[in-house]
């Protein structure tokens, strides 16, 4: 039989390196399971970006259909304006934290154990846990009976009612297990952030402080059972409350920037005890529950506001 050509030597160790490295890059493939197909970019969850300022939804709204305020979970007052709510800011740490806010909780614990609106009211109820008791606070914009018998109001339009608001942010604490140490520090910064507070007192004692700002900007009036002291544009105070005592701060202001406040105090004046204070909070959340019985809020069955806070 004829002989097959005897190959080169030299082609033939190409042709066997050849051989070697397709032998290589088989060993060397690796077989993935199939992968789940991924859900549409609308429906993948977005984690959010690690942030001083709580999400929106989180913060609470308070209101004495004249004035608004928003309370975030860590118990500061972080939006309100004054006298009106297209006026200017006093507390505006929603959207700078050197913009001012108003604080009433424990001392050293920023995340509640609970958030809830009293049942068909905006009267907002905070329960703190610490590692000695519990607090509960309660918020409010005050709405009260109508009180001009003097003189006819400066800032109604519309024919008066039985209730007008107060123009009172007030704030009640009650301790209802163990001891539990409350702060109080307020902090306005006048006009969006632009004008620090100035503090003065406005009785013999340690309870009442007034806050003025520039030209224009509506005083403020903080009266307490606690005792107030001042730092920089601050004024602050701290107390240790025991199973069933008690404590309030309440903030007001005048009507408009063109009444004359000490006026408008004597005809309406703040709360002087913690009685009068927590009668007041229960007055207001009569007249949320008095009003929301003359509405007809077919998304809420048996027409009741939402109890659960932000």
């Amino acid at each position: 039989m004829p002989r097959k050509p005897r190959q080169n030597g030299v082609a033939a160790e190409q042709a066997e390196a050849q051989v070697r490295a397709a032998d290589g890059a088989v060993s060397r493939l690796k077989i993935e399971p199939a992968r789940e197909p991924q859900a549409p970019l609308a429906e993948q969850r977005v984690w959010p970006i690690d942030s001083p300022f709580p999400p929106i939804a989180e913060y609470a709204f308070l209101s004495d259909c004249e004035v608004n305020a928003l309370v975030s979970p860590s118990g500061r007052v972080e939006w309100m304006c004054l006298p009106r709510p297209d006026g200017p800011s006093v507390f505006a740490a929603i959207l700078d934290r050197s913009a001012g806010n108003f604080r009433f909780g424990p001392t050293g614990v920023t995340v509640p154990a609970g958030r809830r609106y009293l049942p068909g009211t905006l009267v907002l109820e905070t329960t703190w846990r610490t590692r000695t008791g519990w607090l509960v606070v309660r918020d409010a914009l005050c709405i009260g009976p109508w009180y001009h018998e003097q003189r006819r109001s400066g800032t109604h339009r519309r024919p008066p009612t039985d209730y007008e608001a107060e123009h009172l942010l007030l704030r009640t604490a009650r301790c209802v297990i163990g001891s539990v140490e409350i702060s109080l520090d307020c902090e306005p910064v006048f006009n969006y952030g632009e004008t620090s507070a100035r503090w003065e007192y406005s009785s013999a004692d340690y309870g009442e402080a007034i806050a003025s700002g520039g030209e224009g900007d509506s005083p403020l009036r903080l009266t307490t059972d606690l005792r107030v002291g001042f730092e920089g544009p601050g004024a602050h105070a701290t107390k240790t409350l025991r199973q069933g005592e008690r404590t309030f701060a309440a903030l007001c202001w005048p009507r408009s920037s063109w009444s004359d406040s000490a006026q408008f105090w004597a005809e309406r004046p703040p709360p002087k005890d913690v009685d009068q204070a927590f009668d007041r909070v229960e007055r207001t959340a009569d007249f949320w529950r008095e009003w929301i019985n003359r509405g007809d809020f077919p998304e809420h069955p048996g027409r009741a506001s939402s109890s659960a806070a932000p």
